[in-house]
């Protein structure tokens, strides 16, 4: 858990993980190694979760091959077709940081809520557990963004554990209906204002205080969204600090 006794989450954009040459591996980025940084931790212990990918094995297989020459003790938590751990709770508590990747976040929190991961993962955060995550992984922190989980045509999503009480964008420039959604949305209080990133980038929070963006990517940026009160919606550019590869 986190020497510093905070509780962390970090909330990625997109660019977790970078495709190699060779298309089938993936590495990890240095967004990650700023999430495992804030564990405090000389070795720390990795929990990874494909939840929102339907628990792939190939995808499982790839985030575990991302970390090779890492200095980290890796482990996953799946629920298809039952959970892999007797008791993922506990399994959650012994983790220095826990990674959730990207996917359907309405069946994520559909089956964490059954499973009651969603007070389980409280507890960890409370107990100094990082929490990360890309995409799905990201908005599942947060009250809600929106989410391709229903087709292809964006719908607004509402239904996050709120840890955080903010909205979230998640690939802001790469997917043109991302922002013009979320801008609507904010501005209509079909969500609370809150915080976006660009790929590359992710959202830091202490608490529930987002303290600042980090990016490895130099034009990717973070942005604060807020109702302006007219009906409209402001939206701030936020400059994130670039982290070295």
């Amino acid at each position: 858990m986190s020497r510093s006794g905070q509780s962390h989450i970090l909330a990625i954009g997109g660019g977790s993980f970078r495709q190699t040459s060779r298309h089938s591996f993936f590495e990890a980025s240095a967004l990650l190694r700023y999430g495992l940084d804030l564990t405090g931790q000389d070795r720390p212990k990795l929990g990874l979760l494909a939840t929102a990918g339907g628990d792939s094995s190939d995808l499982l297989l790839k985030m575990y091959g991302a970390f090779a020459g890492w200095d980290v003790e890796l482990s996953h938590l799946t629920v298809f077709p039952m959970p892999n751990v007797e008791d993922p709770g506990a399994w959650m508590l012994e983790q220095d940081m826990i990674y959730v990747s990207g996917g359907s976040v309405a069946n994520l929190m559909a089956l964490w809520r059954l499973h009651g991961y969603d007070e389980a993962f409280e507890e960890a955060w409370r107990a100094g557990v990082v929490l990360s995550g890309q995409s799905a992984g990201a908005l599942c922190w947060h009250v809600g963004g929106n989410t391709d989980s229903f087709g292809p045509d964006l719908r607004v999503w509402a239904e996050g554990l709120s840890f955080l009480p903010y909205s979230c964008g998640v690939h802001y420039n790469s997917e043109p209906q991302r922002r013009q959604l979320l801008q609507r949305s904010v501005a209509e209080g079909e969500l609370p204002g809150g915080y976006a990133a660009d790929e590359g980038v992710a959202l830091h929070y202490v608490g529930t205080e987002f303290i600042q963006a980090v990016t490895v990517d130099p034009s990717g940026y973070a942005y604060k969204l807020d109702s302006d009160g007219t009906g409209g919606v402001k939206e701030l550019r936020i400059e994130p600090r670039l982290l070295t590869p």
